[in-house]
């Protein structure tokens, strides 16, 4: 029955990587989520296939920018992009650590370990440093807690399903097993749906990114999209002028208030990440602590 799944599984993930991959070279998105789009399907099979549909791809000619602006598409791609690094490193060290026999223990250390440091190094802070002004090493400061708390969910859904399944499932701990890669899609999925409220949070606080809208050789979006995009302004403004007299009418005064809630923001925002990375910590913590006791 299982291996009847599995069969079925793979068929439909072959189905929804072709499909993906072909379809999203001309949706106009980032390259980095164009590849993370691709990957993800390749762990989540049909799953993935469907959260590109929903979640990125293009509906009309023009309207990309406003599509991918509701928050829970924002916070999709930041999960997609968060797993699909993450998910490569993980799946490279399960396959060196079950081919050499290691203990669980060490097994998911290693996991753990190989997943966020390419999660980290490559997928965000080399990919994304465009956004850091270019600088490689700004990048790695700016991504490094947030990559950790992600990772922390992903690790957790993972380990949830992942060492129950390869402590009682036969051959599901051999990467030359169909069982294992199966295993490993189901767990990498589940870590997916553990790791997107955090994602939520994350977004929330502007410390990651979604989904992006590229256009090639920098053009404007076509008609249909400016209009959406001149639509959403006007009703942003509410009707009246624009804010520039406003805002050169602010007193010295106001600026200090701006600067004053400016650091007191930050220093809230600091404490807000500490008690983040406790929480994640504790919930890795516990989904190791189960599964070791079940």
């Amino acid at each position: 029955m299982l291996d009847g799944v599995t069969l079925l599984w793979f068929l439909l993930t072959a189905l929804s990587v072709l499909f993906v991959a072909v379809d999203i070279r001309r949706t106009p998105e980032a390259a980095v989520m164009k590849w993370g789009f691709v990957v993800v399907t390749a762990f989540t099979g049909p799953v993935g296939a469907f959260l590109y549909v929903l979640g990125c791809r293009e509906p009309l000619p023009g309207t990309h920018e406003r599509y991918v602006a509701a928050k829970w598409r924002q916070v999709l791609g930041s999960t997609l992009h968060c797993v699909a690094g993450d998910g490569l490193g993980i799946l490279a060290a399960a396959v060196v650590t079950r081919s050499l026999g290691l203990p669980m223990g060490l097994d998911l250390a290693a996991e753990y370990l190989t997943g966020f440091l390419f999660g980290w190094t490559v997928f965000q802070a080399l990919f994304m440093k465009d956004m850091a002004g270019g600088s490689y090493g700004r990048s790695l400061r700016d991504t490094l807690l947030p990559e950790f708390l992600s990772m922390n969910g992903v690790m957790a859904g993972m380990v949830a399903v992942m060492v129950p399944a390869m402590g009682h499932v036969t051959r599901a701990d051999a990467p030359g097993s169909p069982r294992f890669w199966f295993v490993m899609s189901m767990a990498l999925l589940t870590g997916l749906i553990v790791a997107y409220p955090i994602n939520w949070w994350l977004v929330g606080q502007g410390l990651k990114h979604g989904m992006m809208t590229v256009r090639p050789g920098g053009t404007a979006p076509p008609l249909a999209g400016g209009l959406l995009a001149a639509g959403s302004a006007l009703r942003a403004d509410g009707g009246h002028g624009s804010g520039t007299a406003a805002a050169g009418r602010q007193t010295h005064a106001h600026q200090h208030a701006e600067m004053a809630h400016h650091h007191h923001r930050s220093g809230g925002l600091t404490r807000k990440l500490a008690a983040a990375a406790v929480v994640t910590t504790g919930l890795l913590a516990l989904a190791l602590v189960l599964t070791g006791v079940l």
